[in-house]
């Protein structure tokens, strides 16, 4: 039996067209798949009503927020950071987020960001390290949550560190950070 060498080209090139199809479809799914991964708040782990929180820690170089209670590590975040995270906060302007032990002293719930609890930087010795360099040592620090009108975000925010340099979460995350968060709670930020 003879083929013809033309309906040969014409399967393979079917073939051909057929697992181009296949692999542009696997892409677009996977590309799908990776971006609801990225953009997705994961709910679960939530805190029971009620619960209180007694210490804040910071791992700037993990971008990890832990809360505990008791000693006991009750939750942990992912945060994103100031744009220029490496190393304590020296001056304003300088896009660090700052080191050391502070207190959440105060809550604003109108901020520009979605709820935001002030950290009580810059302590004395931030004042007076930055007041030897005749500079201001900056302040407005906080833990917030995105730009308002950016709730749809959600946890792609910390693909990249984009604050000036405040400590961001999800607004979920922030909802019910704020929650459990007593106005005095202690906040140490590590390296």
């Amino acid at each position: 039996m003879v083929v013809a060498s033309g309906s040969i080209g014409t399967r393979r090139r079917k073939r051909h067209r057929w697992w181009c199809i296949v692999i542009v479809v696997t892409c677009i799914l996977a590309a799908a798949l990776l971006g609801t991964l990225l953009c997705t708040d994961h709910r679960g782990n939530r805190l029971p009503i009620g619960a209180r929180i007694d210490r804040i820690v910071v791992e700037k170089s993990l971008r990890k927020l832990s809360i505990f209670r008791d000693g006991e590590v009750l939750k942990n975040y992912q945060i994103a950071l100031g744009q220029n995270p490496i190393g304590p906060k020296a001056e304003e302007g300088d896009m660090k987020t700052p080191e050391g032990t502070y207190r959440i002293d105060t809550r604003n719930p109108n901020s520009a960001y979605h709820l935001a609890l002030h950290i009580s930087y810059p302590s004395d010795e931030d004042n007076a390290r930055a007041a030897v360099r005749g500079v201001s040592a900056g302040s407005d620090i906080m833990i917030h949550g995105l730009p308002n009108g950016e709730r749809s975000l959600g946890a792609l925010h910390r693909q990249i560190d984009w604050i000036a340099g405040c400590i961001a979460l999800t607004n979920d995350e922030i909802e019910e950070l704020w929650r459990v968060t007593p106005s005095g709670t202690v906040i140490e930020i590590k390296r």
